[in-house]
């Protein structure tokens, strides 16, 4: 599985793309931002929460990069009285879509067990 995830940007058409354009919208969308990395705890019934960038944004071209987070993972069950909580790190790829005055993240790669044979 890889998840994506489109944040649709106020301005029409973007000239330029810097780290703090980037770190500004990450920031407005911290709530969206951490709905879209619990997609990959789900099966663990975890959540992310309090998003961060971790580090500088690593420019690849004009419009493409990567960077990573870091955010609070977060079990919770309130019938088995489980409620932990640890840091995680996770790179994520971005691009800037200018036809749709988008930014698109794409998470990693996790591949998914298939059933097992009988």
């Amino acid at each position: 599985m890889q998840e994506s995830w489109e944040f649709i940007l106020a301005e029409n058409k973007i000239e330029q793309c810097s780290e703090n354009f980037i770190r500004s919208i990450l920031e407005k969308n911290k709530k969206e931002l951490g709905i879209f990395l619990s997609y990959y705890y789900k099966r663990e019934g975890a959540v992310a929460e309090n998003v961060i960038l971790d580090g500088s944004i690593d420019f690849i071209s004009k419009f493409t990069g990567k960077f990573t987070v870091e955010f609070d993972l977060v079990h919770f069950n309130a019938c088995l009285n489980i409620h932990d909580q640890k840091k995680e790190k996770m790179d994520l790829n971005f691009e800037i879509k200018q036809e749709n005055s988008s930014l698109q993240l794409k998470g990693p790669y996790w591949p998914e067990r298939e059933m097992d044979d009988i």
